[in-house]
């Protein structure tokens, strides 16, 4: 039996909910997360939903992670407001107008949160650090956005390190489980590639509603052999029109 973090021993769940324009790199940090590996072709006009068995902080942890696909922008969003327990909103360092607008979706949740209770996490993730050099958001700008909103920042890039990127997947569900636990408010924050998590108290969150299914997709498993460690590799389903190589 599946349950809501710190209720009872068994295998707790996590919905995990990544927003952003199109472009921005949602898919490509999904899959980064489930395989290790950078994806080379996909289908940015699919929607899908992506199951993994992961252990955080040594306890299972179903995490479940909704790649959106939002043609223009935030709207019919109670498809994943009401399912997410945690949102990862995502803009390309190296596109301003990415950074715009992912502006609407902070403003959306930000209203959300403020209409129902209890509030969710929010992080926001400035995605494709390798492109530094053609950098047009300022790691100052989404310090700021951070503030303002009141949510954790980190900037990652999808085709580099794993571990960075596993780092804010893993810092999502971790959050999400203290605020099963104890309630708080969020502070912004940054977190580079190479710098450590700070203790901060965060907003609080729900409890976790059924997977939807996704209209059109074409089930897919894969074994990865993600840590070396003595458990069993994970088995991941993938509902999305990747190509893994």
């Amino acid at each position: 039996m599946s349950v809501m973090f710190g209720k009872a021993k068994s295998c707790a769940e996590c919905n995990l909910v990544l927003l952003g324009v199109m472009g921005c790199g949602k898919s490509a940090l999904t899959v980064k997360f489930l395989t290790k590996r950078f994806i080379s072709e996909y289908d940015p006009s699919l929607e899908d939903v992506y199951s993994s068995e992961e252990f955080v902080d040594q306890q299972p942890v179903t995490v479940r992670v909704m790649d959106t696909c939002d043609q223009e922008g935030p709207v019919n969003c109670e498809r994943y407001l009401s399912w997410g327990n945690a949102f990862l909103v995502v803009y390309s360092i190296n596109n301003m107008e990415s950074f715009k607008g992912c502006q609407l979706y902070l403003q959306t949740l930000a209203l959300h949160n403020k209409t129902f209770k209890p509030q969710t996490p929010i992080i926001l993730v400035g995605n494709k650090l390798d492109m530094d050099r053609y950098r047009q958001v300022s790691q100052c700008d989404g310090e700021a956005l951070a503030a303002r909103f009141g949510c954790w920042f980190f900037e990652v890039s999808a085709c580099w390190d794993f571990h960075s990127v596993q780092h804010v997947f893993y810092e999502a569900v971790r959050r999400t489980k203290r605020e099963g636990e104890r309630g708080g408010l969020a502070r912004a924050v940054y977190v580079s590639e190479d710098k450590a998590l700070l203790g901060i108290p965060s907003v609080i969150t729900s409890c976790y509603k059924e997977l939807p299914a996704p209209a059109t997709a074409k089930l897919v498993t894969v074994k990865t052999s993600r840590a070396q460690s003595k458990r069993r590799a994970a088995t991941l389903t993938l509902l999305k029109g990747f190509k893994i190589f």
